[in-house]
């Protein structure tokens, strides 16, 4: 099979396509046939070696945690989807295997796809949304009138999570650049402020839910504009953030800074493909590349100026 492997750490000139064996199938486990891999800024850092100690150094490496294909077969012990039916999911851990045209995957690492989206639409879902899901829904405890500020909003978690924000009756401020406010704004959020020219701090509202998308801001910037038990949410790790996470999470008292570590489960796949097919949830996706071309992909997403998701066509075919 055709997968992208890279043989040390470095630049995206590292990544190459190259022939590899079919994974084997094992008891409780799952064969897909890849039709689109999505692309995220966890495979660029991963490629970099900001996680060695998750990564280690043994090479070959396989790379991508985002897809979306079909079945192929199914180990002893697999009951819960059948040979032919097209799945998307993410890849739990650190050993990502997606940018390839087969892959195993745990049966609580995917769901059915949604019935109304395109492989390389569903590929651009699981990692992105998931993210937003579990940090607005589990940790931010969204809900109803709530208010809630995503800083990064026109990106791949931004777009999903402005959406899934509206989809819990939020009120919704975006900060992005003034050339995605249109997008933003069409997503659902209630107001858009431009980085450039305005200054989220210096405005005169409190929110509920603060979500760091981007990763450019802090807790201690932020503290300021939360209201009297608002929490700070960010998707970038970093140890100081680990121990403040784990202490919040012992002691959840005042104004929490949290750390989202998204995990694929297959209820929140299903969750979400039960929004996106009430079309409460669109996957926004900027640009495709062929799988020959994750260089190129990688170079792109590195720009941190994706309108949405970026995703690697494996295959030719759309639609299930």
């Amino acid at each position: 099979m055709k997968a992208i492997v890279y043989n040390h750490y470095g630049k995206p000139d590292v990544l190459e396509e190259q022939e590899l064996d079919t994974p084997l199938l094992k008891p409780k486990k799952i064969l897909i046939k890849v039709h689109a891999a999505g692309v995220n800024p966890k495979d660029w850092l991963v490629r970099k070696g900001k996680f060695q100690l998750f990564t280690k150094k043994e090479f070959p490496k396989q790379l991508g945690y985002d897809f979306a294909g079909v079945v192929v077969e199914t180990g002893v012990g697999i009951d819960t989807v059948k040979p032919g039916a097209p799945v998307y999911g993410m890849i739990n851990g650190w050993t990502g295997t997606t940018y390839a045209e087969y892959l195993i995957a745990g049966p609580n690492e995917l769901s059915p796809m949604p019935d109304n989206l395109t492989f390389a639409q569903s590929a651009a879902a699981p990692l992105a949304a998931q993210t937003a899901l579990q940090a607005l829904r589990d940790i931010g405890k969204v809900r109803a009138g709530h208010r809630v500020c995503i800083n990064g909003a026109s990106g791949g978690v931004g777009t999903y999570a402005v959406q899934i924000a509206k989809a819990f009756d939020s009120q919704v401020t975006g900060i992005c650049s003034n050339a995605n406010a249109e997008l933003v704004t069409r997503l659902g959020a209630d107001r858009v402020i431009d980085y450039h020219s305005q200054n989220i701090l210096k405005q005169d509202k409190k929110y509920d839910i603060f979500f760091d998308v981007f990763g450019n801001s802090n807790f201690k910037k932020v503290k300021q504009i939360l209201k009297p038990g608002g929490i700070y949410i960010s998707t970038i790790p970093s140890p100081a953030r680990l121990v403040k996470d784990l202490w919040h999470r012992i002691n959840p008292i005042g104004k929490e800074e949290r750390l989202v570590v998204v995990k694929s489960k297959t209820q929140d796949l299903l969750f979400l493909k039960e929004l996106i097919e009430k079309e409460k949830i669109i996957p926004i996706v900027d640009k495709t590349f062929p799988l020959s071309q994750a260089r190129d992909a990688h170079t792109y997403v590195e720009t941190k100026r994706a309108r949405g998701k970026i995703v690697l066509k494996v295959r030719d075919r759309e639609t299930p």
